[in-house]
């Protein structure tokens, strides 16, 4: 039974984890993630705004209209709420996942952040993917798509173009960086390269080896 455990495989096991939403599918994701929290994990996920949802753009938009329709008939401001957000709608979804209004659901719905883009801090952290949920692997080539982004534009969310903005200095700022990685990199290597050719670490490359060096 003890050999058991220490094969169980945990997805997330640091911190917290921050997941780059897009390309993934919205069902997908979201049960992945919801299982998590409810395992203990605190999960990060930016750039909803670029998830992707099955079938075409007007279907999708046709099928959000409908349930926004759907409020208390007396008190409409009573609910249900339906976001416009992105970043909400996500959430919404994955609170939909998990029993949210017991202890447990509660404090694992506590357990999660969702944003539009990627702020800071979180454009310089190293961002994870989730294989399962990718729509590349798991919708056909030849089955529509939309993005999230769009639809939340054109049912009343307004930041989508600010949220584009940013991300386009975001990425001229990320690539100068890694443009400049690569060159530290290079350098490091040719270093390390000439550095082999001498006699002394030569004799000592067996005991770095060792220590990992």
């Amino acid at each position: 039974q003890s050999e058991a455990r220490t094969e169980l495989v945990v997805m997330f096991d640091n911190r917290f984890t921050l997941v780059d939403c897009r390309g993934h599918l919205l069902g997908r994701l979201c049960s992945t993630v919801a299982k998590e929290l409810l395992n203990g994990q605190n999960v990060v996920l930016v750039r909803c705004d670029e998830m992707n949802l099955s079938g075409t753009f007007i279907r999708r938009k046709l099928a959000y209209m409908s349930d926004s329709r759907k409020k208390m008939n007396t008190n409409p401001k009573k609910g249900p709420l339906h976001y416009r957000a992105p970043s909400r709608i996500v959430w919404r979804t994955i609170r939909g996942m998990m029993p949210h209004k017991t202890d447990r659901g509660a404090h694992a719905l506590e357990r999660l952040k969702v944003f539009d883009g990627i702020p800071p801090p979180y454009d310089k952290m190293k961002r994870q993917v989730i294989p399962d949920a990718l729509r590349v692997t798991r919708l056909a080539p030849n089955r529509a798509f939309c993005t999230l982004g769009r639809l939340s534009s054109e049912v009343g969310w307004k930041h989508w173009d600010t949220v584009k903005a940013l991300e386009e200095k975001r990425k001229v700022k990320s690539l100068a960086y890694y443009t400049k990685k690569k060159a530290i990199i290079k350098v490091k290597t040719a270093a390390a390269a000439e550095a082999a050719k001498d006699k002394k670490v030569q004799k000592v490359a067996p005991i770095l080896a060792a220590y990992g060096y």
